[in-house]
Order: C-alpha cells, then structure tokens, then sequence
C-alpha cells in the first residue's frame, strides 16, 4: 500500500478572512480549527482546497477585504511537496524535495476532489453515493444490470400483482346461484322435447276419435243388427279391444316443459353468472402464480447482488447498497449520526485516492464532544488526518480563529510582517 499524504504545514495570507494564520495539523486524527462566526475559519479550509485543488477552487473574492498584498498560500506536504501560490494572478508552484518543479497535474494525480470538498459528497443523492461506491469498488456495471433487472421485474410484478387483487375482488363480489346446471340449457332442445311429447299426443287422440268412430258404428250397425248379425259379432269383438286399449291411454303434460322453456333466458343468465365466477377465479389464481414467481426472481437478484457485495474490497466494514442506496450497518444515510456520515464519507474518500491521507470538513459544530472524539479516534486508528472547523473556543479546539489571526499568533505576526513583506517567498 502506498504512503498516505498528508499536510505537514499551512501558512496563509489575505485570503478572504483569513490575515495571518499558521497551522501545523495533527498527523494523525482530527485537528479542530475553533472560534466565533465570521472570524476566518472556513477561509483556512477554502484555502488549503484553493491551494491544492487549483482554480476552480478559487474563490470569487478571494484577497481579504481591505488588504493591498495579494492572497499568499503555503502548504508544506508529508511526502516533501511545496505548494505555493502567491503575487497578483495567485501563480502556482510546486516543488518537490529534489527541487524540481511541476505543477497542478502532479498535485491533481494523489489529491482527491472529495477530500477537499466532503460536502459535495455528503450532499449528494443517496443514490449518487451509491453510485461513487459502486463504482470505486468495481462492481457498479454488474450492479446497475441488476438494479435494472429487479426494476423490471418488480414492475411487471406490481402490475401482476394489481390485476391479481382486482381479479380477485371482481370474482368474490359476483353471485352465485345454487341448483341451477353447470352448463347451459339449449331451448331447442326443449322444443324437442315439447314436440315429442304433442306428437305422442296426437296419435293418442287419433286413436280416441277411432273410438268415437267405432261406437257410431256401432249404433248404426245394431239398428241393421238383423242384416248385419254377423258383421255386428266382429265389430263388438274390435270394439272390445278398442276401449281395453283406451282405458290405458294417459296424456303426457307439457306443463314443466311450457315453464322450462319460458324460464330458460332467466336460467341461462344464473348458468353464465356461475361460469363468470369460475373464469374470474382462475384468472385470480393465475396472476396470483404469476405474482409469486416473479417474486422469486426477484428475490434471486437481490441474493446474486448482495454476493456481489459480500466478495467486494469495501471501503468500510458494514457498507452496503440496497435498492440503489448507500447504506452503513443496516442503516440509510439519513438514519446515521453525524459521526457514522463522516466515517463513511471519509472512508469512500480514502478508497477513491488511497495516497490521500486528508479530508476537509466545515461545520463541526453538529457534532457533540464525545461523538466528535469517537470521530477523531477512528481517524487515527485509520492513520488519517481531517481538518476541520468548528463554531466553539472550546477546549476541543486545537487552534482558535480570531479576526483573520490564530489566537496567540497576533505579535508574532506584527513582528515578523515586515520582514515576509520585504523578503517574500521566492519562485
């Protein structure tokens, strides 16, 4: 593993707040810049990343208000760099310990842009710190696959899913009629039926009429009995079987059949009701399946993913992304403390640029003593540094800001300006 780098020295004048300050941070851990609002804190911090991180972290008004000597800048670096930027156009140079020169290309290839602006990453989407993770650990390509997957699954499902409920909920609100056929009746065929039955009917009649026949014969022969003696004998021998036969003779009724075919729409109706329901109900059933089977292949996504992150170089312990957002033991960024988001934010650094042992960090002042000190354990145990600025002159402080001055640098200043005023700091 390479060397991290560090800031060994700062030293700063007329930018912004800032007059005259001097500060040699802690190696290790955290150095607290302390003091009131509006005393030149979050310049010192401005001017370090100016120095470091080029123009496009110069700031718009960057010469302190009211001086006549051009904002100077000084940064003295663990691994023997000398970044200065001084005179009227802020002109860059960087030395290295052999005395060789170079420039913001050399300070841009081990410098992270994080480190000197954690807010931008503190600030961004959750999803965006997802992304910068996913992608500095290797693994964001596979991962947005599937993430895009999942999303399109879990959308087809959803979908499924909702036709599922209101196939369901249609089913189980329609009717069902009890004792009625599970198919429908065809009123032809009832027809038949009628037809049939007039049909027997009508032989049955004709054979009444033969009856009615039969007797007048009858009576018209007995007033010829005497011509007709033996014709008369035959006739009541077929008169006899005639009535046998009609004492037999019974009408089928038509009755059940005339209503049947009256009622057969009003049947029919009750049938395809019961056969809508069943149709609805298996429809529920299918999309319910469907439901459940896309369910599983989302769940084998997430599994395959969180593979993925498990064989992963995390930056920290505990780092995840779930549903394409940054997490950290369990926990969404906005349900960390304070402290946890520095930790992560700090360690994503780190992993960005591994020879960038610093960070920058405006605003402490959210963090309460002892969860700033846990802060400041953890960076050293990390062989870290951060350099931070905090509304307090407490003692948690390592340097009060007052007026533009390091407390206590005030004398020494006045001493020492006309001196750095004459010799300057040569190119």
């Amino acid at each position: 593993m390479s060397e991290k780098i560090k800031i060994n020295k700062l030293e700063i004048e007329n930018v912004k707040r800032v007059k005259a300050v001097k500060v040699e941070p802690t190696q290790n851990g955290l150095t607290v810049i302390g003091g009131n609002n509006n005393q030149g804190k979050t310049s010192v911090l401005d001017s370090i990343a100016w120095a470091l991180g080029g123009k496009r972290y110069q700031p718009s008004n960057a010469q302190r208000e009211g001086s006549v000597t051009p904002p100077t800048l000084k940064v003295e670096l663990s691994n023997g760099l000398i970044v200065e930027r001084k005179g009227k156009n802020s002109d860059l140079k960087v030395l290295d310990p052999s005395g060789n020169k170079a420039g913001q290309a050399l300070l841009d290839s081990f410098v992270e842009e994080f480190a000197l602006n954690l807010p931008k990453f503190m600030e961004s989407s959750n999803k965006d710190k997802a992304r910068t993770l996913l992608e500095i650990i290797g693994v964001g390509d596979k991962l947005f696959e599937l993430d895009n997957q999942e999303d399109k699954i879990y959308q087809e499902r959803r979908f499924i899913g909702q036709t599922a409920d209101q196939k369901k909920k249609y089913a189980d609100e329609m009717e069902r009629h009890e004792g009625v056929p599970d198919s429908l009746v065809s009123a032809s065929d009832l027809i038949k039926q009628q037809q049939d039955i007039l049909s027997r009917n009508a032989e049955k009649e004709r054979k009444r009429q033969n009856l009615v026949h039969l007797e007048g014969e009858n009576k018209r022969l007995k007033e010829i009995i005497a011509d007709y003696q033996t014709k008369l004998v035959a006739n009541e021998k077929d008169l006899e079987d005639a009535r046998k036969s009609a004492l037999d003779l019974h009408d089928e009724s038509t009755e059940e059949l005339e209503k049947n075919i009256a009622d057969v729409d009003a049947l029919n109706a009750k049938i395809r009701v019961n056969l809508d329901k069943e149709n609805a109900e298996q429809e529920a059933e299918y999309y319910a399946q469907q439901y459940k089977d896309l369910t599983e292949q989302i769940e084998a996504i997430r599994k395959e993913r969180l593979d993925l992150l498990k064989g992963a170089d995390l930056p920290l312990p505990g780092l995840s992304v779930v549903d394409g957002e940054l997490t950290y033991n369990n926990q969404q960024w906005d349900n960390m403390s304070g402290s946890e988001q520095l930790r992560v934010a700090t360690a994503i650094v780190r992993k960005l640029k591994p020879e960038c042992g610093f960070v920058l960090i405006d605003k402490l002042e959210q963090m309460d003593i002892d969860t700033m000190n846990d802060f400041g354990k953890w960076l050293e145990q990390e062989d870290l540094q951060a350099i931070a600025t905090r509304v307090s002159k407490g003692e948690e402080c390592s340097l009060i800001i007052e007026d533009g001055y390091v407390q206590g640098q005030e004398s020494q200043y006045e001493v020492e300006k006309e001196e750095i005023e004459t010799k300057g700091w040569d190119f």
